[in-house]
């Protein structure tokens, strides 16, 4: 029975060198899938940070462009009144003079206009 032995020992060996041999080619196939994956996911974190940065950028350019719209609202909303009383003062006066305009301080308007304009912003 001892040759028995020795053929099976042999076959051990070799089945030990096939399954190396196979444990390297599984080494190398897993080495190369994760290589794939690290790059994939430097390749999505990088687009990650390019949108969150784009995001950003836009969210900065719309709070300029509303506190721009806000002075203009501020702007506008003071022109109006300053329309309305105008126009209230021609409606209300039965000689369609200019005297009741005198009555409207044109003056204190156009300082909180020029001091709206010395703030920065913009006449639309």
């Amino acid at each position: 029975m001892a040759p028995k032995n020795k053929e099976n020992s042999n076959s051990t060996k070799k089945k030990n060198r096939n399954v190396v041999v196979e444990e390297d080619d599984d080494d190398e196939d897993y080495r190369r899938r994760r290589d794939r994956n690290n790059q994939a996911v430097k390749r999505s974190r990088v687009k990650s940070k390019l949108r969150t940065q784009q995001t950003l950028e836009r969210v900065n350019q719309l709070k300029t462009e509303n506190e721009l719209l806000e002075e203009k609202i501020k702007m506008l909303t003071k022109e109006l009144g300053f329309l309305k009383d105008l126009f209230l003062a021609h409606a209300g006066s039965n000689q369609h003079t200019l005297s009741t305009i005198q009555d409207i301080d044109l003056n204190a308007l156009l300082a909180d206009d020029s001091t709206t304009s010395q703030k920065g912003t913009t006449r639309f």
